[in-house]
């Protein structure tokens, strides 16, 4: 992530737009935590349904009406228990699910009076006690002599080698970067996820023991498959996306500040001193996925004047959900649909607008043409598989993501994938822990028969 550290006369890109206080206030948690008093109250909404669509929208399959009424009876030791056995990353999911369109949308609450159960919210008050405590709930399985070798330390693994762990199973996880928790700790809106609360929660679940991680080993680079293969008795995948993808256009790669919105959202999630991270005064967003809302409302809340985001298609079409899309707008973030990308403008070899075309409902291109001026270019238009990665494998893959079975097995013995790496994924951390989840139980399965 680059940001011209002396940009044209015409660019305007500075840190410090905002003092610290008002940053501080900016990036706090985006929802305040349930009292005790509010959380019962919440409860005591709940209808406790029988083969409740609530949890059938989950998928990792909480018992949700239960979990709930154990807040309700003042059990909130018990109601996180009941989380975590379906969902070990139950306290991030609580934060950064898409609840409004997962849980919360099926509620029959919503159905019947447009209010639903805030079940998110209630997670979190179950979840929160155990991960401060710091101390997996679970004992670890009786060793059982075997080893996984676990690629990548983001939600799929780490949520493979907690399973593992349960039944006695060693693993190494090889993690490419410095920290584990893969999006979690790097790609999630700060305000999402205050507090350190990531690396906490990866720390609550290694705290089972048997688990060992070794960071800076990247699949491709520094181990190979052939080798984990060899060398363990499984091989699980859970490496995430590779590159990002780009727009196509002339002058790309060569004008400053065109940045990929998931760099600097990562560089911003590690930043020890937010005055200090360089901001556009005008911010120019190209996506509609939950990537290009995150770097969009946080570009605002670093104190950028105005904040555009650009979609080729229609709301209907935006993977964000509304509430997302609302979250934007009620943080000043405009957001113009319809805008297909033409041509990438700059001066003095840094960049400074884009030339849109207006394209109709139908697809079809209109003859009009509009510009965006901006001093920065933020590309949020989704990644990419990374299949050299797998160094030549004989494994099945799809569009560049590995296929796997409802067990989460590759087409290559001995070998499970799951999380944002295989074919027909949700690119959700939820559904990430349940590949993980269901891979170790199918892996332990296999060695332990």
């Amino acid at each position: 992530m680059t940001i011209a550290a002396n940009p044209p006369a015409a660019s305007d890109i500075r840190p410090g737009r905002l003092d610290g206080e008002t940053l501080k206030d900016n990036f706090a948690d985006l929802h305040a935590p349930l009292t005790a008093h509010e959380a019962r109250v919440e409860a005591e909404r709940c209808y406790f349904c029988f083969d409740a669509p609530c949890q059938q929208a989950c998928p990792t399959g909480i018992d949700i009406p239960l979990f709930i009424r154990q807040i309700a009876a003042g059990n909130r030791t018990g109601a996180g228990r009941t989380i975590f056995d379906s969902n070990i990353m139950g306290g991030m999911c609580a934060r950064v699910c898409p609840t409004e369109t997962l849980c919360e949308e099926a509620c029959v609450r919503e159905v019947a009076e447009g209010k639903p159960v805030v079940i998110g919210q209630l997670q979190r008050h179950a979840t929160e006690p155990a991960i401060e405590r710091g101390q997996s709930p679970y004992a670890r399985g009786k060793p059982a002599g075997k080893r996984v070798a676990i690629v990548g330390a983001g939600p799929a693994g780490l949520a493979c080698a907690h399973e593992l762990a349960i039944a006695g199973v060693e693993s190494v996880i090889f993690e490419a970067r410095e920290k584990a928790g893969g999006l979690n700790e790097y790609g999630i809106a700060a305000y999402k996820t205050v507090d350190d609360f990531a690396a906490r929660e990866v720390e609550f679940i290694l705290s089972i023991g048997g688990i060992e991680i070794r960071r800076g080993q990247a699949l491709g680079r520094d181990v190979r498959l052939e080798d984990l293969r060899r060398d363990y008795d499984a091989v699980f995948l859970g490496a995430g996306l590779g590159s990002t993808n780009k727009l196509g256009l002339p002058k790309e790669t060569e004008l400053e500040n065109v940045i990929d919105a998931v760099d600097y959202i990562a560089a911003l999630r590690q930043a020890k001193d937010l005055t200090a991270l360089p901001v556009g005064r005008r911010v120019l967003v190209i996506g509609g996925g939950m990537t290009a809302i995150d770097i969009a409302v946080q570009s605002k809340k670093l104190g950028a004047e105005t904040v555009t985001m650009a979609y080729r298609r229609g709301p209907e079409q935006m993977k964000a959900s509304p509430y997302e899309r609302e979250l934007a707008q009620t943080s000043g973030v405009v957001i113009r649909y319809w805008a297909r990308p033409m041509a990438l403008e700059g001066h003095a070899g840094a960049f400074s607008g884009v030339v849109f075309e207006n394209a109709s409902e139908d697809g079809d291109a209109s003859r009009s043409v509009f510009r965006i001026e901006a001093d920065v270019l933020f590309t949020a238009i989704g990644q990419r598989g990374a299949p050299e990665a797998l160094d030549g494998a004989e494994i099945k893959t799809k569009d560049g993501r590995i296929v796997v079975d409802d067990q989460r097995r590759a087409s290559l013995k001995g070998v499970w994938a799951g999380g944002d790496c295989v074919f027909g994924g949700q690119d959700l951390t939820v559904s990430a822990v349940e590949d993980g989840k269901q891979a170790a139980r199918s892996i332990a399965a296999a060695l332990l028969s």
